[in-house]
Parts: C-alpha cells; structure tokens; sequence
C-alpha cells in the first residue's frame, strides 16, 4: 500500500507523541507571568495577548490570580482558548491550600484548564520538621485536588538547597511526598545555591513535570538580570536530563528584569531559548 504525504501525517496524529520525530521540540515553552508582572497588574488581557504574540505556548498565572472573580477567571479562559495558549499550572501561596480556600482554588485551576496547582514559595524557618509539615500539607492536597483532577506541586528557591542538620530541604520534600506532587524545578535558585539541577533531575525521575528557565550569573554585578543562556546554566545538559529521565511536560521561561523592558526581555529570552533548544 503506497502512503501518501497526507496519510502519513494523519497517522502520526495518532501516534503516542514520545514516537513521533522530534517529540522533544513539542515540548510547550510558556512563560511565568511574574516575567510581566507591571504589564499585567495594568491590563492582564492585554498582556495576555502580547506574550501570546510573542509565540509562547502557554503561562503560568502567580499568586494574585486568586482574588479574581468566577466571571474574570472564565473571560481569561476564553481569550487563553481564543488565543491557542494554554495554562498548565497556576502559583499559589501557602494559604491557597488551606482547608478554607483549596476548594476556591481548585475551582478556579479547573476554570483555567490547569493540571497543576503549584505551592509557589514556603518558609518553615530552618526547621525540618516544618518542611516534613509542608509535605504533609502537599500530601493532603493531592487527595483533596483529586476530583478536580488536578496535582499538587512544589517550587523551590534558594533556601530549600541549604542544609539544615545535615539534610537540604529539597530531599526532605522529595522523600516524604506522593509521586503525584510535581517537583518544580526552578533552576537559577538552585544555581545560585550551588547545587546542580543535573544532578536534581537524574535523582528524582519522573517528578520534574515542568522547569523555570531561569537564568542567573556568578558575576555580582549580574545575578538573575541575565537573559536566558548570558548566565551559568548548563542548558544542554539540563534539557538532556529533564526530556531523558526527568518527565517534562512543559517549559517556563522566568526574568525577574533585566536591562529591557518586560516584553522585550520576554522576546530575548523566547529567541534565545529556541535557538538553545533547537540546536
């Protein structure tokens, strides 16, 4: 039977993604929207609309998506929709997860399409037990997320990769949660605190659904203001790592500002980064 163009095409639609040719570059790359954080206290659809211009796949919404109201939070599905961009996760705050607001929380990640509902940052105060604490806490909301078919994740900053008696954070969060709690690797923190996100990845497999792109530089004078691939990281072979054995499902580029405008740095960054990841 000869196989048109055509015909190929329609069966590889088909086919499960990881045996299509260049599955990895399918990989959505999105971005945080902390990156655009002036633009979108001033007018969120807009800059919805800009970053999606840009040519990111999908955003992630932080911590103030939550004091929207039910009517917001579905005019910005329908643009997300209108505009083919995804949101695959949100950021939240501690108290996000708290018997009083998780129901609130998890209706409004469902509103948006989300499949993860990510503990955006937490302080237990060097104490072990407080980080075995939060993983209850991640622990409790996989079983409350899951009606709503939504995850539980965790994002690391600097302090989780700081020993406390011995044992760093990260390990104590690993250990003691579920597989279903996505392990969200932010890479400039975990630079800057002098562990290796390489290393992270192949230790956890599976766990690493998704990666901020974030950049950062040894250089004093520069720290986070680099732009994707002007800073330390090791993008090669923390792409090798998370497409290999880590489990990602899709990529967040992050600035925190740099000598550009929010857009601009978007635009930098996006470029950058496809050119990284392509070659």
């Amino acid at each position: 039977m000869q196989i048109t163009r055509r015909s190929f095409v329609a069966l590889s639609a088909t086919l499960p993604w990881v045996l299509r040719a260049g599955a990895a570059t399918s990989i959505p790359i999105g971005l945080e929207l902390y990156s655009v954080r002036e633009g979108l206290k001033k007018d969120s659809q807009g800059t919805v609309r800009a970053v999606a211009q840009l040519g990111y796949q999908c955003v992630e919404f932080y911590a103030p998506y939550f004091e929207w109201s039910e009517a917001q939070t579905k005019q910005m599905r329908k643009l997300l929709d209108d505009l083919g961009v995804k949101c695959y996760s949100t950021h939240n705050d501690e108290k996000y997860f708290s018997p009083e607001n998780i129901s609130r929380a998890a209706e409004m990640n469902s509103i948006l399409g989300c499949k993860y509902m990510v503990l955006g940052w937490s302080d237990p105060k060097d104490n072990l037990d407080g980080w075995k604490a939060i993983a209850d806490k991640l622990n409790s909301a996989s079983e409350r997320l899951a009606s709503s078919k939504l995850k539980p994740g965790y994002h690391n900053h600097q302090s989780e990769w700081k020993p406390v008696d011995g044992v760093r954070p990260m390990e104590v969060l690993a250990k003691n949660t579920k597989p279903t709690v996505m392990l969200q690797l932010d890479v400039g923190t975990c630079l800057e605190a002098g562990s290796d996100p390489v290393a992270w990845i192949r230790a956890n497999p599976g766990r690493i659904h998704s990666l901020h792109l974030k950049d950062w530089s040894s250089d004093p004078t520069k720290g986070y203001k680099v732009l994707f691939g002007e800073g330390d990281a090791n993008w090669k072979a923390i792409f090798a790592a998370a497409e290999s054995v880590g489990g990602v499902e899709y990529y967040l580029l992050e600035q925190e500002g740099s000598r550009f405008d929010e857009l601009e740095t978007a635009k930098r960054c996006l470029q950058s980064y496809r050119s990284t990841h392509s070659a």
